[in-house]
């Protein structure tokens, strides 16, 4: 998407860049405590929201699932 801060509603994710075929190596993300942690690959922000179920974000867009879980 382009955007460069995601709200999430957990502090563990997985960073794919872009949706496939697009997307970066798959990393996965721990803030431990924090409240933000930054993607390696392509730098985005990923600040957390406890207002957001674990699982959304906003922009809503940035949340990927994959079809076949």
């Amino acid at each position: 998407m382009g955007v460069p801060v995601i709200e999430i509603g957990a502090h563990e994710l997985m960073c794919i860049g872009a949706k496939p075929p697009f997307d970066h190596p798959h990393v996965f993300l721990d803030m431990g405590a924090a409240n933000e942690i930054i993607c390696p690959y392509c730098s985005t922000l990923y600040k957390f929201n406890g207002r957001l179920t674990e699982g959304s974000s906003s922009p809503s867009e940035a949340a990927w699932h994959d079809e076949a879980a």
